[in-house]
């Protein structure tokens, strides 16, 4: 029966024909073995290649040069199997149709290429393909069998046949599937799979040859020549052929290992590139956060500090003018206090804006150094320019602002330092601006000042007095209490006396509390202070037992700062037990705006205080803003007039008014009245005429230092005995007593300066 050419064996020829015995040559076999396994390995490595190529001409080229290696392995397969076959009769290959089963085999690797580029393959997809590559091979084996030729008849068996075919197909399906999952992969196990996996698809492709070969029967009519094996060039052709195939082949991985390489270096340069991109970026953000504000999103301190070096420099080298411009918002803590920090920040970009608004957008430079702190660069011509830039900002500061359903309108206080005038650098500049801000808060707030030279010996001086106090604190050295007594007008006695610290400082002499309690609250060391003048305080009491004071009491100031403070009682506790001191003669003495700062947490302390048996008065009565339904809820002894409702009497009769007008409120009270800065007997005896309880002033004494203080109570005592019970002044005059360095002012008494505050 002869299909498609080829005869197909139903049982054995009767016409006297001989069926040969057949055999192959075993090393040849197994050298075409080893080439079906290296053109699957070649298959499997270059379907993997192609999944890793991105781009389609690059994923053609490496599907052709795949179906090639495919190709050949199996020609080469198939043709060294052919030499491989042992046979007694003279045989040769037609190289006409040896070129078309190579070319058989070329279609058959492209069809599997082909397929195996696709990204998705259905099951019907997939079985098309395997019948079509399988079919492909057997054709390619049959058409290189029909190459074959001898004077024997070729007959074949149809079962192992077919079978040879469904192996080609199988084999073909398994190709498939494997170069399907060895397309994504690494490592060393990966590598292993594939080698196994080629010896498998290799052993198939072989088992489709020797099937095909195994169906084929040889068959010659009787009587014709047989000849025994002869030698003849079949193992040089095969090891050329398979030589050529495996140098082929090696060509073709070493160019898909090299294009790999090439490739993870081009991902890497990417890679690298798109980690460069990235950082570029984070520098980029990072650069914002380091050198932006995040709130109003102008230059931070870093950012300004980098640009104000940079004009600087363009500055000097052209004898330009530069101003720096500090702004700070006129109390913007009860914004946040009332309001919260929600409105606070949204209240910082309304202003931000503001004075970006009245700045040249691209000359100038407006930076926000944190808080309420804004600070400006500009360049000018002269200092003129550098002031209407600031009235323009006040001015506009002055605009109406919506926030949190309420319309306010805030201020500004400004200092300006100007370069080459005020400093040759940046940090002298920002330092020197910074101090003419101090100065324009000092002034009131709500205006604006350049720097000048006193500015920088004052801070100097401050910064000099701040060491130097807090050594003295520490070491105890230098620090005095000098004592004013304070007289009863009904006993006719001194009763009290008032502690007032002094500083004797080693270079600038006998310094008063003015010089130095500011900068004890500015730097916080005033509760140390007051601590060491309550504890000295009571020393000094105690000393004062031991020498006939039994019944005088001690007064002492109390800061405001200190005032909000819980642990003041226990220190003024510990104080009385330190000293052994009875708690009723130790009164303290806080000033009405002290009171008024945290009403209902200041009237919880001054109980505690109250409570220890000490006695409390509120000092420079009238000079602030105390509400008499505050005053009422204090537990206060005594009430202290201010000096300055005295000083005009009896020429002001409106002061007298007022005078007796206090007296008889605290009285209603039930607290008892303290009057200093009596300086006349027209002004003792009028307070006196009007029910005063007590008098402090120069008509008495000035402050004196503790050892000097029994000399002027035993003066007192004699001169209330030459008067007949009357006080007897220093001097017969009506006259007031001119004030010299232990002046009785407010700002010298311990803590009292809170009370007009320098900044």
């Amino acid at each position: 029966m002869d299909w498609l050419g080829l005869r197909f064996l139903g049982e054995l020829p009767s016409s006297g024909q001989i069926v040969l015995d057949c055999t192959h040559n075993p090393f040849l076999v197994l050298l075409a073995y080893c080439v079906a396994c290296a053109g699957s390995f070649a298959t499997l490595d270059m379907a993997e290649r192609i999944s890793h190529v991105e781009q389609p001409k690059s994923q053609r080229h490496w599907r052709l040069i795949g179906a090639g290696c495919l190709a050949v392995g199996i020609w080469a397969m198939h043709f060294i199997s052919m030499l491989a076959f042992e046979t007694p009769l003279e045989v040769h290959f037609e190289l006409p149709i040896t070129v078309v089963s190579l070319f058989i085999a070329l279609i058959a690797g492209l069809l599997m290429m082909n397929t195996l580029g696709r990204p998705n393959l259905s099951v019907w997809s997939f079985s098309k393909a395997s019948i079509g590559i399988g079919s492909g091979i057997a054709a390619m084996h049959y058409v290189g069998m029909a190459a074959l030729q001898s004077s024997a008849v070729s007959y074949y068996n149809p079962r192992l046949f077919a079978l040879s075919v469904a192996v080609a197909i199988v084999a073909s399906s398994a190709v498939i599937a494997l170069a399907r999952y060895f397309r994504k992969g690494s490592g060393m196990f990966h590598q292993l799979l594939k080698y196994s996996a080629s010896l498998l698809m290799g052993a198939g492709i072989v088992s489709t040859h020797f099937i095909g070969m195994w169906a084929l029967v040889l068959a010659v009519p009787a009587g014709s020549p047989l000849h025994g094996a002869t030698t003849d060039n079949s193992l040089q052709l095969g090891l050329t052929v398979a030589l050529i195939t495996l140098l082929i082949i090696a060509s073709c991985l070493s160019a898909a290992l090299a294009d790999k390489k090439l490739q993870g270096k081009e991902h890497d340069l990417r890679r690298v590139n798109a980690l460069l991109s990235q950082l570029d970026q984070a520098r980029m953000s990072l650069q914002q956060v380091a050198h932006y504000d995040a709130l109003t999103n102008l230059i931070n301190r870093r950012g300004f500090n980098q640009l104000f070096g940079e004009k600087l420099t363009q500055q000097t080298l052209s004898n330009g003018m530069l101003a720096v411009m500090f702004l700070d918002i006129d109390h913007f803590k009860r914004i946040n206090d009332s309001l919260g920090h929600d409105a606070g920040d949204e209240l910082l970009k309304v202003i931000a804006g503001h004075i970006k608004g009245a700045t040249r957008s691209h000359e100038d430079v407006v930076a926000r150094f944190g808080g309420d702190e804004f600070c400006i660069l500009i360049s000018l011509n002269n200092r003129e320019e550098a002031r209407q830039l600031a009235l323009r900002i006040m001015q506009k500061m002055k605009e109406p602002i919506d926030l949190a359903g309420r319309r306010m309108v805030m201020s500004t206080s400004i200092g300006i330092s100007v370069f080459p005038d005020d400093g040759n650098t940046c940090e002298e500049l920002l330092k020197h601006a910074d101090l003419a801000l101090y100065q324009s808060k000092g002034a009131g707030r709500n205006s604006l000042h350049f720097f000048s030279s006193n500015l920088k010996t004052r801070a100097t001086l401050e910064l000099q007095l701040e060491e130097e106090l807090r050594n003295a604190l520490r070491d105890d050295i230098g620090l005095e209490l000098f004592y004013q007594p304070i007289y009863d007008l009904r006993s006719g006695q001194v009763a009290k006396l008032e502690a007032l610290v002094r500083w004797r400082h080693p270079e600038h002499g006998l310094l008063t509390p003015d010089r130095f309690i500011s900068i004890a609250e500015a730097n916080g060391l005033i509760a140390e202070l007051d601590g060491w003048v309550m504890r000295r305080a009571c020393h000094d009491l105690s000393r004062l037992s031991h020498n006939g004071c039994e019944q005088l009491k001690i007064t002492v100031n109390c800061s405001a700062l200190n005032l909000g403070r819980d642990e003041l009682a226990d220190e003024v506790a510990q104080a009385l037990a330190d000293a052994g001191v009875s708690p009723h003669r130790l009164e303290l003495e806080v000033t009405e705006n002290a009171l008024m700062g945290n009403i209902n947490a200041t009237i919880t302390l001054l109980k505690k205080i109250r409570a220890l048996g000490v006695s409390l008065s509120i000092d420079d009565f009238g000079t602030g803003y105390s509400s008499l339904a505050y005053l009422k809820r204090l537990p206060l002894d005594t009430l202290k007039i201010d000096r300055s409702f005295i000083q005009d009497i009896p020429r002001s009769t409106q002061d007298m008014e007022i005078v007796q007008a206090i007296i008889v409120m605290a009285h209603t009270l039930h607290l008892q009245v303290v009057t200093e800065g009596v300086e006349t007997m027209q002004q003792y005896e009028f307070l006196s005429r009007y029910g005063c309880d007590y008098v402090q002033g120069y008509l008495l004494s000035r402050p004196v230092p503790l050892q000097d203080l029994r000399m002027v109570l035993d003066q007192l005592r004699d001169r209330r005995h030459v008067g007949g019970g009357a006080v007897m002044p220093f001097r017969d005059t009506n006259e007031p007593v001119s004030q010299d360095l232990f002046a009785d002012s407010p700002g010298y008494h311990a803590g009292a300066s809170i009370a007009r505050p320098v900044r």
